[in-house]
């Protein structure tokens, strides 16, 4: 498996050797690259996720979905990016202004700093702490206080109802999100992001593999918190359009809107990638012990394991969501209450128990 840590090094002595520059200059040059790598990454992957959502909930409903603006639509996502671009962008009367526009940034500075968190190759994590996972977590509740303030700052009491139901929502399916994180951290013996998936690197390794019961039970278990956490359907009751018209982001235009567009569809990448990395092994290949057969497999490149898991765990969110209908706000807040905290923390203790008696793939 090529080690993309081996490309920085070399980087990293071209900038200081060949070209002579000091250790300030290095890093500044190293750390405005990297962060324009995030932000084309975060750009394309957007791109491509809008596309295909509309493709798949096309297909769900027995339509073709985007097809005049380009071969099979695919110019479809530009079209609307340049008309988003050009729409203007007004302030509501009476509306807190610091607030309204702060609110866009909030969330859009949650999202990406969550997806710098995601693991694309060995080598290749942009920000990996020893303590990796806590931080994720951290930076990724600052959306709540994004979304919060821009139901708060329009100065609109349907934008304000809605925002607090993405709040109150976000902040309860936080609680099993990190109780399904808690026990791979049990297994794996590390909140380090790396760490974690060259834990599932070997035979039989990925954690679902290697405590299936427990494990399988806080992958589910994530993958529905996950979907709430990015207010998507089922959970998307923040948007419902009967009572609340568009949400919290009714009273914006512009980027302003596309900022919460944006965020939205790349949160739903944020939960795959980190469902991936937690419990499909991240980067690692399926190895099975097989000789020839995982030897194949590691020819592969761990980004192209990474980003072929991920849309796969997309595609089932998608999948989930063009399937079932939306939950009343006290649905929503009884399934998780009632019976996914609960069940994760009887989870942890089953995982603990495992881990204790040694019944796991080690």
């Amino acid at each position: 498996m090529f080690d993309f840590s081996i490309v920085t090094q070399w980087f990293d002595n071209l900038l200081r050797t060949t070209l002579g520059l000091g250790s300030f200059w290095t890093i500044l040059i190293e750390c405005v690259l990297v962060g324009l790598c995030i932000l084309v990454a975060y750009a394309l992957i957007a791109i491509v996720l809008i596309f295909m959502e509309r493709k798949v909930c096309a297909y769900f409903q027995c339509r073709l979905g985007p097809m005049r603006v380009g071969p099979w639509g695919t110019l479809q996502v530009f079209a609307d990016v340049l008309k988003m671009l050009i729409k203007e962008i007004f302030f509501v009367d009476k509306a807190d202004k610091l607030l309204y526009a702060v609110a866009p940034f909030l969330v859009i500075i949650a999202s990406v700093g969550t997806f710098s968190f995601l693991p694309w190759n060995k080598g290749a994590v942009v920000l990996d702490f020893n303590v990796g996972l806590f931080l994720l977590t951290a930076i990724s509740s600052i959306g709540v206080v994004g979304i919060f303030l821009a139901g708060w700052g329009s100065n609109n009491k349907y934008s304000v109802v809605s925002a607090m139901r993405a709040a109150v929502q976000m902040i309860s399916y936080e609680m099993s999100l990190c109780l399904c994180l808690i026990a791979a951290v049990i297994l794996t013996g590390t909140m380090q992001i790396s760490g974690i998936v060259d834990a599932q690197t070997g035979p039989w390794k990925w954690l679902v593999v290697q405590a299936p019961l427990p494990a399988i039970i806080a992958f589910v278990t994530f993958l529905i918190a996950g979907n709430a956490e990015a207010n998507r359907g089922p959970f998307d009751m923040a948007e419902a359009e009967s009572e609340l018209t568009a949400g919290h982001h009714t009273e914006y235009s512009g980027m302003g809107f596309g900022f919460f567009y944006l965020a939205e569809y790349l949160n739903l990448f944020v939960i795959s990638g980190i469902a991936t990395t937690v419990f499909l092994g991240g980067w690692a290949p399926i190895n099975i012990g097989i000789s020839a057969f995982d030897t194949l497999m590691n020819y592969i490149p761990g980004v192209v394991w990474f980003f072929a898991k991920t849309f796969f765990v997309v595609w089932l969110l998608m999948w989930v969501r063009w399937t079932f209908p939306r939950l009343r706000i006290d649905q929503i807040l009884k399934l998780e209450w009632k019976y996914l905290m609960p069940l994760s923390l009887f989870n942890i203790v089953l995982m603990t128990v495992f881990v204790a008696l040694g019944w796991y793939v080690k």
